[in-house]
């Protein structure tokens, strides 16, 4: 059975937003603003935001600081999941996972389909783990950034969620790096 359970406390979670865009700026962020206020608005802390042109290595690298962050323990982008040649958050996010998060894609997709019909398969959303951080790659419309956090996103990062969420196994993201 799914819900809250109230006898648990909230925790909050660190977060980073990056923004894959090579027309926005922070001031006409809509996207990024989306996730900032529902992140906040949950009682999570923003620990970074940034804005990043579609460059796989810009994209790469700034994730890849932020993972190594003990601050942060969840990175969301938005932008560059399309099919134009420019689209390459994927690509540049991809190989930093060490474990693959299918069911992240899977949920998005029948929550956006819902929504958009079949228009959904134009994105590429995608999530994994990598260094003991969560990271969700999300399309770059403020649409799909709340279908993302309302319908996933928002229940898992919740520590009072039931049957299950991520905050809980967050101490153990890391285990087999002390296996030796």
């Amino acid at each position: 059975m799914t819900g809250t359970k109230d006898d648990r406390p909230f925790i909050p979670v660190g977060i980073a937003i990056l923004t894959v865009s090579d027309t926005r700026t922070l001031a006409d962020d809509k996207s990024g603003d989306t996730l900032q206020a529902r992140v906040l608005d949950a009682g999570h802390r923003l620990q970074a935001r940034a804005i990043v042109l579609d460059d796989r290595k810009a994209i790469h690298d700034q994730v890849e600081a932020w993972t190594l962050d003990a601050a942060i323990d969840v990175v969301i982008t938005t932008g560059g999941t399309g099919f134009t040649g420019r689209d390459v958050t994927p690509e540049a996010l991809e190989p930093l996972f060490e474990k693959r998060m299918d069911g992240f894609s899977e949920v998005f997709h029948r929550i956006s389909y819902d929504k958009i019909g079949t228009s959904t398969i134009q994105s590429r959303a995608t999530g994994g783990v990598a260094n003991a951080t969560f990271i969700f790659v999300l399309p770059g419309s403020p649409g799909a950034c709340r279908d993302a956090w309302d319908g996933i996103l928002r229940q898992q990062l919740d520590y009072r969620h039931m049957p299950c969420n991520f905050v809980e196994i967050m101490p153990r993201l890391s285990e087999h790096l002390k296996r030796g």
